[in-house]
């Protein structure tokens, strides 16, 4: 009777009234409760019964409730719903139908409608869907989603690659090919076809868009770059020209890729194929014996006529006379044999001047025809790869001066190297540790090229590991601008434009001035989109992984089986490992560390765990783990045994 009193009720608004409110963002956590973040140094409980009026990153306001020390945040309005739509999987009770999010912070089951064409007796539980909220628990009784799209079946072995796609809202194939592929590029083309360029990719690429030629001079070598020239068939603002600016890359998936370019282009009249005749973008080079570049380099629009398709594999085995491949004629052996000596002058003259980057496996997953995961290999780059890599890199520097001298402006991929506003504790910490660079020195690239070379010269990888924190981020640029992290004072890629739409705009501007042409503006959003495009990329490659690595760790789960980690970051909860056996990234819990009652102090800002005041894992540091726990992707558990020396 008390529940339904309008006196009661009027009493408890009045007292509401009173209370005071804050404004934040809902965190949830792994638990049933969460906070309200009002700032980064102030934040609220939210108790389990009020979370569920919420979702994890709404902006709300909440009434806040103090008794004693302790205050609770109570949603009283929705500012800003954290989610429009998101992908999950069907779940039916009793012939109802929910809807249960992909993302373990949004727990519960969500209520669902389908939409117009949706036939909500084909959903099963388990297949995979797109769902928009169409109802807010803050602003109605209850959460409601209506269904838009069936993603992919319970049962699809190819649900992770969907899922992920849509999850990312990342295209599911290839554009739309044109019925006709005229040539559009009416300027004379050099004709190189007679040079012997060629070239060197996986053995499973169609999209081959580089090849390179050397030839050995008396102070060092000619270095040619013949880059394919998608543009050829694209016009600038063209429907497709906007496509693949949407998409802004090509999409690469273990198993699969999403081109930016329709596959007629990608893979076919774009493709330095063997044997036929292309529209390229040359680059000369000239290379002295101590590994320098000169400039400035020579483009040329050309005609050009790939002689040889290698893969790394091969080149790598007869370089280093493993196996039994050769090359197929004299003057190939030579090509190969004057690109590696070009390489490792290129990576000296760089070790001294610039900055070489660490040898870090790439991890290939192998894929049955179920889609199921056979085998992760841990793949070090070869000196196949590092040649191709070190004739890129002279063409993008080269590419980079060129603009920066002729045009003032171009796509350049910049990085300041540290973060400004971090340099003064950084400078602190690396007079701890006796660093021969002066405060001054570090936002120079000079300074920071001196550090970098000087790191790799330490015993252990802790300090290196340290300094990640005090790392900016990379990005793009319209003006020119350093690359610290490459050593360079400018640097802009055009060497991947089927592949790369920052490219493509970088090869337009070589064009225009080597035709005497304006060069065509860059709008200053693009550096932006790009940027934006790249991390979801990005995302999406980490969430597949994540994804077959659960299916791959799980029969593995219970053996005996160690695997070597390398410790890549520490904070309060735990460490941060990667398995250098198959690159998954997995966590240590601090409950899994201590033995017997001994105390663990995980020290953040130190980057190191301490067990009974005794320093006992550090940054950088290997060693030896097993599996313990598989939750969902993404989340790996496992639990020391004993560090590898």
């Amino acid at each position: 009777m008390l529940q339904n009193n309008p006196l009661l009720a009027q009493l408890k608004q009045q007292l509401k009234e009173t209370l005071p409110t804050k404004e934040g963002i809902v965190r949830a956590t792994a638990k049933s409760y969460g906070f309200l973040e009002i700032s980064d140094k102030e934040s609220v409980f939210i108790a389990p019964p009020q979370m569920k009026k919420v979702l994890h990153g709404d902006r709300i306001r909440a009434v806040i409730r103090t008794e004693g020390e302790k205050s609770q945040a109570e949603p009283e309005a929705l500012l800003e719903s954290a989610i429009s739509s998101f992908v999950g999987q069907i779940k039916r009770q009793k012939n109802k139908l929910s809807v249960e999010a992909a993302n373990p912070l949004l727990r519960d089951a969500f209520k669902a409608t389908v939409a117009e064409g949706i036939n909500a007796a084909e959903l099963q539980n388990g297949d995979w869907v797109i769902a928009t909220l169409s109802q807010h628990a803050l602003s109605a009784e209850s959460f409601i989603v209506t269904i838009t799209e069936l993603v992919a079946k319970a049962d699809d072995p190819e649900a992770p690659w969907w899922v992920v796609l849509a999850r990312h809202e990342l295209p599911k194939r290839a554009p739309d090919a044109l019925q006709q592929w005229p040539l559009l590029d009416t300027q004379p083309r050099t004709d190189f076809t007679t040079i012997p360029f060629l070239t060197i990719d996986n053995a499973s690429t169609q999209d081959m868009d580089d090849a390179i030629s050397v030839r050995a001079e008396a102070d060092g070598w000619q270095l040619q770059v013949a880059v394919a020239d998608p543009d050829a068939y694209i016009a600038a603002g063209s429907a497709l020209d906007r496509q693949a600016q949407q998409r802004a890359f090509t999409t690469y998936l273990p198993g699969r890729n999403i081109p930016m370019l329709p596959r007629e282009l990608a893979d076919d009249l774009c493709s330095l194929q063997q044997g036929v005749k292309r529209p390229a973008i040359v680059a000369t080079m000239h290379i002295t014996t101590d590994g320098a570049l000169q400039s400035p380099a020579e483009f040329t629009l050309a005609w050009i006529c790939s002689q040889a398709r290698l893969n790394y594999q091969q080149v790598s085995d007869f370089l280093e006379q493993q196996g039994d491949w050769q090359p197929d004629n004299s003057d190939m052996t030579e090509q190969l044999q004057q690109l590696h000596l070009l390489t490792q002058a290129r990576q000296q003259w760089r070790q001294q001047h610039a900055i070489v980057f660490q040898d870090k496996p790439d991890y290939r997953f192998e894929l049955d025809e179920a889609g199921q995961v056979v085998h992760i290999h841990a793949e070090h780059r070869r000196i196949a790869n590092q040649m191709v890599e070190e004739a890129m890199i002279a063409a993008n520097q080269a590419c980079g001066d060129l603009l920066a001298n002729r045009l003032g402006f171009g796509l350049f991929n910049v990085h300041q190297g540290f973060d400004s506003n971090k340099l003064s504790a950084l400078a602190e910490l690396l007079q701890q540790h006796a660093a021969p660079v002066a405060h001054e020195e570090l936002a120079e690239l000079s300074g920071y090229c001196q550090l970098r070379r000087w790191l790799t010269q330490q015993d252990t990888r802790y300090l290196e590991s340290r300094l990640r924190r005090f790392q900016a981020y990379a990005g793009m640029s319209i003006t020119p601008a350093p690359h610290f992290g490459m050593g360079l004072t400018q640097y802009a890629t055009w060497t991947s434009p089927i592949r790369k739409y920052g490219d493509l705009v970088n090869q337009r501007l070589l064009k225009a001035i080597l035709q005497q042409q304006p060069a065509p503006e860059i709008p200053e959003q693009l550096t932006q989109h790009l940027a934006d495009q790249r991390k979801v990329q990005r995302k999406a490659e980490r969430d597949i992984a994540d994804w077959l690595y659960h299916l791959y760790l799980q029969p593995q789960l219970g053996a005996a089986q160690a695997f070597t980690a390398e410790i890549f970051d520490i904070n309060r909860a735990g460490i941060r490992v990667r398995l250098l056996e198959n690159g998954a990234a997995a966590f240590i819990p601090a409950s899994l560390i201590a033995q017997g009652s001994e105390t663990v102090k995980l020290n953040w800002e130190e980057g190191r765990c301490y067990l009974a005041e005794q320093a006992l894992y550090e940054l950088g540091q290997q060693l030896q783990v097993q599996l313990h726990e598989l939750n969902e992707p993404g989340h790996i558990l496992v639990k020391p045994l004993q560090s590898a020396e």
